[in-house]
């Protein structure tokens, strides 16, 4: 899995698990992802843009669409990195927007 990130940080790859979220991975390898629900699709503050492997995701659920709504500039390959679960070795590249703000 590759983080991208807008501020300009250099990208990241780390090796994710089967049955691991993308919020998961970037948790367990010290990246700052906001989760203030704690990842179980209550807000919209681990929002993330998926740029490749989102084919392989879970499909979106009305109740992750919601909340995704609610994100700070939300785009068409807007998620959640909680409901983004891995589930077997997936190439996904995602970018984690500003985590300056308080969501929803």
């Amino acid at each position: 899995m590759t983080f991208q990130f807008s501020d300009g940080q250099p990208a990241q790859t780390h090796v994710a698990a089967p049955g691991e979220s993308v919020l998961d991975v970037a948790l367990n390898n010290g990246i700052q992802l906001q989760h203030n629900c704690g990842g179980v699709c209550g807000c919209s503050t681990c929002h993330i843009y998926i740029n490749a492997g989102g084919d392989d995701l879970p499909e979106i659920s009305d109740k992750e669409e919601d909340f995704i709504d609610r994100a700070e500039n939300p785009r068409i390959n807007s998620r959640l990195a909680c409901q983004c679960v891995l589930e077997r070795d997936m190439q996904v590249t995602v970018t984690i927007p500003p985590q300056h703000f308080l969501g929803h």
